[in-house]
């Protein structure tokens, strides 16, 4: 998937730390934003947002100025906007809890995206099956959502943790790794799944459409940010989906929004629509409110908090994965309702439904 890294509680700590300067310097009116993003293909549509003149039109209308930044290391670019350093991220469901929520931040899931299905998987040369992955050694980015998703591979054939042998494995060096003698077993994301998949002799046992809507990608942004300056959320939403409109549209101009794309993350637009075809696309405000507002996707996200709990991400205060409250269209919380740091808002994403942005 995008480039992940092993989520640690030293990380955890550092945006900890800085999580108070953060909010404080968030909590006022002004008219310049910095929203920072990493390569996937769920994400790099914020690219051609900027680059096509979208975002800074639907800037203009409100008075703003928002900068569209590209961060090459994608738990930095969380980092560095848990620490106040960026005012929206985008970011897996599961990084936005266990790195801004958890460390005090109060952020808000302005746009879900899409959720992962298919472009997260397993790929063995030994095993044909998940239930014969027992007592075999799996290469993988610990603790990140790949991590996440062999946890619900095991539990669903009746396995766990304990039954296989895990090793850390930079999402760099996987790849090459697979293809050698050695490893037998990966867990990873697209485009590399897909180049792990194509190795003689493997097989693909489980990927992420047999657990949709866990693996949700979202633009957040800083609530405090958000509830004193408006206007972002209305140009960021505005713009979002003046490009999805093309870029879900089979006419020339969504080709070539699609091609560009292809080539800005290093393939073309057969490659870049066999990613989208790996993810469940909102391309409509509509699609997406009626997702985030649904049973499925409460349930997924309470999964994710267990599992965020239990591997420690929600840091050492965490007695339990009520720690941090999650709230939810229609005011429902998963959590501590007192302790609320990760809010899906669908108000914004309504407006541009109504067409009234």
């Amino acid at each position: 998937m995008h480039l992940k890294k092993s989520l640690t509680l030293a990380l955890v700590a550092i945006a900890l730390t800085a999580a108070s300067l953060g909010s404080a310097q968030a909590a006022e009116k002004r008219d310049s934003f910095r929203i920072a993003w990493t390569i996937y293909a769920g994400w790099i549509p914020w690219d051609y947002v900027k680059t096509s003149g979208i975002m800074d039109k639907w800037a203009d209308k409100y008075g703003i100025d928002v900068e569209i930044v590209q961060i090459n290391d994608y738990i930095e670019s969380i980092n560095q906007y848990t620490t106040g350093q960026f005012d929206g991220v985008v970011a897996t469901s599961m990084d936005a809890l266990s790195i801004p929520a958890a460390s005090g931040v109060d952020t808000t899931a302005l746009i879900v995206g899409d959720y992962s299905n298919g472009n997260d998987g397993i790929v063995s040369k030994d095993a044909k099956s998940v239930a014969e992955l027992e007592g075999k050694t799996i290469n993988l980015v610990q603790l990140s959502v790949s991590h996440y998703l062999l946890a619900r591979a095991l539990e669903e054939n009746g396995l766990s943790e304990p039954d296989v042998n895990l090793v850390n494995t930079s999402d760099a060096d996987i790849v090459a790794a697979f293809q050698g003698n050695t490893v037998r077993t990966v867990v990873t994301w697209n485009p590399l799944l897909s180049t792990v998949a194509e190795t003689p002799g493997s097989h693909a046992i489980f990927d992420s459409s047999q657990i949709p809507g866990h693996i949700k990608d979202l633009t957040l942004v800083n609530t405090d940010t958000l509830e004193a300056n408006p206007a972002l959320g209305k140009a960021l939403v505005g713009a979002w989906y003046e490009m999805m409109t093309d870029l879900g549209a089979d006419t020339a101009k969504g080709r070539e929004v699609r091609a560009y794309l292809g080539e800005a993350s290093g393939t073309d637009r057969a490659g870049y629509e066999a990613q989208l075809d790996g993810m469940k696309m909102f391309y409509t405000p509509d699609a997406a409110i009626e997702f985030i507002s649904s049973d499925q996707a409460y349930e997924a996200m309470d999964s994710v908090r267990q599992f965020s709990f239990e591997k420690g991400l929600l840091g050492e205060g965490a007695a339990s994965a009520d720690f941090v409250g999650i709230e939810f269209p229609g005011g429902r919380v998963l959590g501590d309702e007192n302790n609320v740091n990760l809010r899906f808002d669908t108000s914004y994403m309504q407006m541009a439904a109504d067409d009234a942005l």
